[in-house]
């Protein structure tokens, strides 16, 4: 693997207009959906879906529309449609490899599209917002950057996971190399016609333009080599892509076995949405890092970092000329985490799953992030030391706090579980023994 050059904070621009956003995501992780939409009409198997999506979508923009402005459609379509449909890990849990995640990211596509044009036919002229999707892409780098081979798979991984929704929002239809590769392999297969669904020249004429901006979360990257996968395997959304993905061993990986810190593949991602879409308004509206649920120090030094070289690697693209509007961090409390539960943590506050109050401590990326918000980038080197050392301060703190939580708990317990049953058990004893004394008189 080739060397990479460590770039620091020096000579780039501050965030100029890229400001926090708040949005109102129609469709959340886990997006999950009605369970009589899954038991009727089998999820996002059936384009009936697509109707009732249209249906909520609308409600939506009635009720809140005077004060949402920024709406998402689907956020991470990508997951819905492969975890959800070809391996099965999320929900609804149901595995159609090699055609089940298709057919929903088809549906998906064509839900979004309507829902983009009921806003705007019905809504826009008068609530003056905006409408988009939020695609979660990983960028893709060749193993080997004079391997073709290598460089072509890298694009074929991108285009499978980034591009299988954006071009056809973006540009009308699906890419050339997932029509081929899935072709192909369907041809191998002896079926009649490629296991990837086609738009007709109407669909893709109703598809196309239907984001008002791009949405996009991004956490890490892969490098990317060729690998040819036989029919033997069976189908597959992944055996489909032939390549394999690798990691290098030295990247930081403080959380999620999948999320390493490999900043500089932010502003590889970001310049591809400038070159292949038009250069649109960018919202990343998720990007950031997780611990193991068994770290309770909230000093993390890691995570002020990974934030830090993640927005330098906007600034970086911002002046390449990337249209970059807005950002947000991911996320602002630990949270259940798709199939992981509780068992990673991306919040900027801990929070105490086991006490009753769920109580929330700060990070010290609370004061980081607080502080690179207010400047609006990082003003010089001397200043973002200085943020770190309130941010160290702060977080001595609420661990101290931290600590003293099992004691608080255990209060909590005596107060709420141990005091009430000893006090009913006195009330019976002392019944019993009134009993008792009125017998033997």
């Amino acid at each position: 693997m080739s060397s990479r050059v460590a770039l620091t904070h020096r000579n780039v621009p501050r965030l100029m207009d890229i400001t926090i956003i708040s949005n109102h995501i129609l469709s959340r992780k886990p997006q999950t959906h009605p369970l009589v939409l899954q038991d009727r009409f089998r999820g996002w198997q059936n384009s009936s879906l697509i109707d009732f999506f249209n249906d909520y979508a609308n409600l939506c923009f009635e009720k809140f529309g005077d004060r949402v402005k920024h709406w998402i459609t689907f956020n991470n379509p990508w997951s819905t449609a492969v975890e959800g449909y070809e391996v099965g890990e999320h929900a609804p849990g149901v595995k159609l490899k090699g055609l089940g995640a298709y057919r929903a990211g088809h549906n998906i596509i064509k839900a979004h599209a309507k829902a983009w044009h009921t806003y705007d036919k019905l809504w826009r002229n008068h609530q003056k917002g905006l409408v988009g999707i939020s695609i979660t892409s990983e960028w893709g780098e060749p193993v080997d950057i004079t391997s073709q081979k290598d460089i072509e798979a890298a694009e074929r991984y991108i285009q499978f996971n980034l591009g299988w929704f954006a071009n056809p929002i973006f540009n009308g239809d699906y890419p050339q190399v997932m029509k081929d590769c899935i072709g192909r392999k369907s041809s191998q297969e002896s079926l009649d016609s490629s296991r990837l669904p086609t738009f007709t020249p109407q669909e893709k004429h109703f598809i196309k333009g239907t984001s008002d901006f791009f949405g996009l979360g991004h956490f890490t990257t892969r490098y990317i080599t060729h690998k040819s996968y036989q029919y033997s395997k069976g189908p597959s959304y992944y055996t489909d892509q032939d390549l394999a993905e690798l990691v290098d061993p030295q990247w930081p990986d403080p959380g999620s076995e999948w999320l390493y810190s490999v900043p500089w593949g932010f502003r590889r991602i970001l310049n591809y949405i400038k070159s292949r879409y038009g250069n649109p308004r960018i919202y990343v509206t998720e990007n950031g890092v997780s611990e193991k649920n068994q770290c309770t120090e909230l000093c993390d030094k890691w995570r002020m970092q990974y934030m830090s070289n993640y927005v330098n690697e906007i600034l970086k693209a911002v002046k390449d000329g990337v249209n970059v509007k807005g950002y947000t961090f991911w996320s602002l409390l630990d949270k259940f985490e798709w199939d992981e539960g509780y068992s990673e943590r991306f919040g900027l506050y801990y929070i105490d799953f086991k006490s009753k109050n769920k109580r929330r401590y700060p990070k010290g990326s609370v004061q980081y992030y607080r502080k690179m918000i207010s400047s609006n980038g990082f003003p010089n080197q001397r200043e973002i030391e200085n943020w770190k050392r309130k941010a160290a301060e702060t977080c001595s703190i609420t661990n101290a706090l931290l600590a003293a939580d099992p004691l608080v708990n255990h209060m909590e317990m005596v107060t709420e579980i141990v005091v009430p049953t000893v006090f009913t058990l006195c009330i019976l004893l002392c019944a019993i023994l009134l009993m008792f004394l009125l017998r033997t008189q």
